[in-house]
């Protein structure tokens, strides 16, 4: 007696799997966002100084920058700060700069 197989068939309804692997990442992913913290002008002005300071001795600084419901930390060099634009140009690398908006910027240490 021959076994009947359905081969490829069988396994089918089990492709949603991946998917579903996904789905799951994304939601636990979206529980651990956080609202933004609310600065008073205390705080403001303390990040301003110790920006200030940090660019006047060319220290670098770890900035903790909100952004989309996460907080990450960059540490850098502070290379320009745009009164217009209210952004930092941050030196990552020799040569290289990436753009930071001030509205985001949570938290200022200057690393000396």
């Amino acid at each position: 007696m021959a076994i009947r197989d359905r081969g490829k068939l069988k396994w089918r309804p089990a492709s949603f799997i991946p998917l579903g692997f996904e789905m799951n990442a994304a939601m636990y992913k979206d529980q651990e966002r956080k609202m933004k913290p609310v600065l008073d002008e205390y705080e403001k002005e303390e990040f301003d100084r110790s920006i200030a300071y940090a660019m006047e001795y060319h220290l670098p600084v770890e900035l903790k920058v909100w952004s989309e419901g996460f907080i990450e930390t960059v540490t850098s060099f502070i290379h320009y700060v745009d009164p217009v634009t209210f952004q930092m140009r941050m030196e990552v690398k020799p040569g290289e700069f990436e753009r930071i908006a001030i509205e985001n910027v949570v938290g200022v240490n200057v690393l000396e």
